[in-house]
């Protein structure tokens, strides 16, 4: 329990810290004073002033944040190292720089795994590397570490061979054999329809094997990470749009039991997961939404383009909807995380009273 608070703790504070920190440098850059930056929330239990920027640890350690002197335009004195004194795009500089960051972070982090561990490689065998939580699987009681042995009675003996059976059959359910420490159990699993391929799936991912690689290797494949995730990511979204599909989206339940998990895997595991998230942060910032450092941008490029200064009641109107907008998103992604939960409780105890009547 306690190594899985402290994963949490420690993987939301790095990726938001690095997030608030490329805000940070960028702004000093361009001679923004930055009256405080603060790594965590709360009372501070250190604090240090230097150049008079005030420096802070605090005691809730999700992250931080930076305090920029005339950040907001109602408090805007017309002070030359104000953040609305500054140019458009030395602002659209200062926002970009907190995405950039987590994608820096998560190129550094792929880099480290892959150089020093080795590229990552799924297994073709049929031993399970990781079951999904509260997916068909997991509800079935299937585990990582099991051996498909065979599906419907076809008999499986590489991961390629286990896909022909599970992709076909959406939303069917499916007998699954399977070895666990000699022993041979036998499960009925219905799978899930996956919104992006429209394949049967049972949440399951095959065991890792890493291949030494060169430094050049290291980089171009880490920068491929970075491509694929991202790409990936607009690809489903889009899909999702255009058939208009309720996303499957993971909300701060889903993530921290994902966190929580890969806290009791490897080293290597727990931090491509981070890389992962920093990228995800990084790449849901950038969105052009209210509130978010997407949502700057696109009013910078309005004030640079048209020559308009952003006023008063332009914010007052692009945050409260934002906060209305982000608030629906965080109760949808919520609202998703206890469903599959709860869907999951259901299944297993149907599961449970089949078995007791056979």
């Amino acid at each position: 329990m306690l190594l899985s608070i402290l994963a949490v703790i420690f993987t939301f504070g790095i990726v938001i810290f690095i997030h608030e920190l490329g805000h940070f440098i960028v702004a000093k850059s361009i001679g923004v004073f930055v009256e405080e930056f603060s790594f965590g929330f709360g009372k501070a239990i250190f604090k240090k002033e230097k150049n008079k920027t005030l420096y802070a640890i605090r005691w809730i350690p999700l992250g931080g944040y930076v305090k920029m002197k005339g950040e907001d335009v109602n408090e805007s004195k017309g002070d030359s190292d104000e953040y609305f004194a500054k140019k458009w795009y030395q602002r659209m500089l200062v926002v970009i720089a907190g995405p950039l960051m987590n994608y820096v972070l998560s190129f550094v982090i792929f880099f480290g795994i892959i150089y020093l561990v080795g590229k990552p490689v799924p297994s073709k065998s049929t031993v399970i590397g990781d079951v999904a939580q509260n997916y068909p699987a997991h509800i079935s009681g299937i585990k990582a570490g099991d051996r498909i042995l065979s599906i419907n009675s076809n008999s499986v003996t590489s991961w390629q061979d286990m896909t022909k059976y599970i992709y076909p059959n959406v939303e069917k359910e499916i007998t699954v054999v399977y070895e666990r420490d000699g022993k041979t159990y036998s499960t009925k699993v219905k799978t899930s329809r996956d919104p992006s391929t429209n394949r049967g799936i049972i949440g399951i991912t095959p065991t890792t094997e890493y291949v030494k690689t060169t430094f050049i290797e290291s980089v171009n494949y880490s920068f491929y990470q970075l491509w694929y995730l991202t790409s990936f990511t607009v690809t489903t979204l889009a899909g999702d749009i255009y058939h208009k599909r309720k996303p499957d989206v993971a909300g701060p339940i889903g993530i921290i039991t994902i966190v929580s998990k890969a806290a009791h895997s490897t080293l290597a595991d727990f931090f491509f997961l981070i890389g992962l998230i920093s990228v995800a942060i990084g790449f849901f910032n950038i969105l052009p939404l209210p509130l978010l450092d997407g949502g700057h941008i696109v009013l910078y490029l309005y004030e640079g383009i048209f020559r308009k200064k952003i006023t008063p009641q332009i914010i007052k109107y692009v945050t409260s909807t934002g906060l209305a907008l982000l608030l629906f998103i965080f109760i949808f992604a919520t609202y998703s995380d206890i469903m599959r939960i709860y869907n999951a409780h259901i299944e297993k105890a149907r599961l449970k009273v089949e078995n007791t009547v056979k």
